[in-house]
């Protein structure tokens, strides 16, 4: 069954940000149905691993939930090894019938890798450590990068300026933010 377009679920943007030793990840609330917001504090957010990774979500929320808790089982079978957790849930997510179903993207960072995990079977971890994901993705990393070759902001104030100018901008995106930093 395809969903007509007035019936999309436009949810998110979830950014991620490197500096100076640190990974901020952050996340807006806003879930919109067509046309209308329908929850203005999702958190989209979490940490894993007893928090020495932290994932975001973009798409839908059912199957984000449902490749977190996938995700998690990887992070525990390879000893939060995050590249190598995230790799083979893609494998999984590409290859696996009802995995391929969900319709998502990751954000999955931890002190060392910053990682985009998509349905495709991608794996992309950004050259600059400005990683966005969902409808305002590419306006929060536009702005990320900005605040980042302008200013001296560590990384947990870059993610929650860019995403403030993003809620700003994009209609898809609200400034009730949520932010994680390892």
């Amino acid at each position: 069954m395809r969903r007509e377009r007035s019936d999309i679920i436009r949810s998110t943007t979830i950014l991620s940000v490197r500096r100076d030793g640190q990974v901020a990840l952050g996340g807006d609330g806003q879930v919109t149905l067509g046309d209308t917001t329908i929850k203005q504090d999702a958190v989209k957010i979490r940490r894993l691993a007893k928090g020495a990774v932290v994932c975001g979500f973009a798409g839908s929320t059912a199957d984000a939930f449902a490749l977190l808790e996938r995700f998690e089982a990887k992070l525990e079978q390879y000893k939060a090894n995050t590249r190598r957790a995230a790799i083979e849930l893609a494998k999984d997510w590409r290859t696996d019938r009802n995995l391929r179903r969900l319709e998502s993207l990751m954000a999955v960072v931890d002190r060392d890798v910053s990682l985009m995990l998509s349905g495709s079977g991608d794996v992309i971890e950004p050259t600059d450590g400005v990683l966005g994901i969902g409808s305002g993705g590419p306006m929060a990393t536009a702005a990320a990068r900005a605040l980042l070759g302008h200013s001296d902001l560590p990384a947990q104030r870059v993610v929650e300026v860019a995403l403030e100018i993003t809620g700003d901008l994009c209609i898809y995106t609200n400034r009730n933010i949520t932010v994680e930093v390892l």
